[in-house]
This record gives C-alpha cells, sequence and structure tokens, in this order.
C-alpha cells in the first residue's frame, strides 16, 4: 500500500490514523481501510474525522443475527432488503456503519461498497448505556437530516435478560416513537412493513 504522493519519506513512517486525520474521504478509505494489523473494527467517518470502534459485544452480535432473520422475510416481502453491517453514506466526508440496514434496493455493483441515503429504508442500530454515553456520532439525527423514513433502536442487556425494541418514524425533520416493547411482549408494527416478535427472541439462551 503506497502512501500518498505528499507524504515526506524523511519523516516518520506513513501512518493513515495520523496522516489523514481530519481529511478522510470516501475515496481514501477504499484506499487505505481496514488498517493493516489492526484488530476488526467499524470504522466510520464524521465530516473527515475518522471514528473506529469495536465491533458489537457476542451479545448484541448474536441478538442482530437473529433480528436479521426475523426483519429479512418481510422485508422482502414488502420490497425491500435486510443487509448486515453496510456503509451508509451522506456525503463523502461522512458515513456510518449501522448494526443492520433495510434498504430499498443495492447500490450498483460498481459503488456497491457505499449506500446512499436515500436507498436507506431503515438504519437497525444497537444501543448500551455505554454507547450512549460514549458515542460519537448523533446517528438518529444525521438519519433524520438525511429524510431517512425510519430508525429503529435495539437494547439488548444480556445480564439482566432485557431486552427492548423501538422504531421512530420520520416526522418533517425529525424522528417520533412510534412503537415500542421489551421481552414478554409483542413488538408489533404495519409500517415500514408488517412484523411481529418479542424482544425476548433476540436474547441468548441462559446456561442450563
Amino acid at each position: 500500500m503506497a502512501a500518498p504522493a505528499y507524504h515526506d519519506p524523511s519523516q516518520a513512517p506513513f501512518d493513515p490514523l495520523v496522516d489523514l486525520a481530519g481529511t478522510w474521504t470516501t475515496d481514501l478509505a477504499e484506499q487505505y481501510l481496514p488498517i493493516p494489523g489492526m484488530p476488526a473494527v467499524k470504522y466510520e467517518c464524521l465530516d473527515g474525522r475518522l471514528i473506529v470502534s469495536p465491533y458489537e459485544s457476542s451479545a448484541n452480535s448474536y441478538a442482530a443475527g437473529k433480528l436479521n432473520r426475523i426483519l429479512a422475510p418481510p422485508a422482502e416481502e414488502a420490497g425491500f432488503l435486510a443487509c448486515l453491517t453496510v456503509n451508509v453514506a451522506f456525503s463523502p466526508k461522512r458515513w456510518i456503519q449501522p448494526t443492520l440496514t433495510i434498504v430499498k434496493s443495492l447500490p450498483e455493483p460498481d459503488v456497491d461498497v457505499w449506500v446512499p441515503t436515500d436507498q436507506v429504508l431503515m438504519p437497525v442500530e444497537f444501543v448500551s448505556p455505554s454507547s450512549r454515553r460514549k458515542d460519537r456520532i448523533d446517528k438518529p439525527a444525521l438519519c433524520a437530516a438525511a429524510k431517512i423514513p425510519y430508525f429503529m433502536e435495539v437494547e439488548v442487556r444480556r445480564s439482566q435478560v432485557r431486552s427492548e425494541v423501538k422504531l421512530f418514524a420520520l416526522d418533517i425533520d425529525h424522528y417520533v416513537e412510534v412503537a415500542v416493547a421489551g421481552a414478554g411482549s409483542r413488538f408489533e408494527i404495519e409500517y415500514p412493513f408488517p412484523v411481529s416478535f418479542d424482544p425476548k427472541e433476540l436474547l441468548p439462551p441462559q446456561p442450563r
């Protein structure tokens, strides 16, 4: 992997996390990400600032897989597609990687690394008390500003045997909560496509 033409080889070795700080774009991301030698992480970007975070916890990963299997059939029946992690691009200098994403359609094959916001129906984000404190990107605000019709938020607390799913719908320029349910009750919606399930299904089996 070559360093940029402006890098002075007499200086410290090229480090994209340092040398490209504040200037990241989708083009640079395609050229330099993932960073060789780094653990597998999520790469998101806010106005040229690259934000690196670890992948979801094992409990969230399990729940995401279960939820994707729940949402995929009704989404496809309605003409949409349920995807795992994708790059939702707001601009060349701003993108996020939701846990799951329901898209209206896939991008063209030659540009399918980046999903433009007008093709996104509903990002699905898994949250936790720590992520709410530490998250440096207000994803609902970004998605609402981009006029993405729906946003789903999921919280799984394995130690408390607790799970909750919330659906938000766009109201002009912000989201309003339109459905919520916790473990032991039914999460039921008709839009953006009909689905009904108990959020308890997202919890991993308890040890015997």
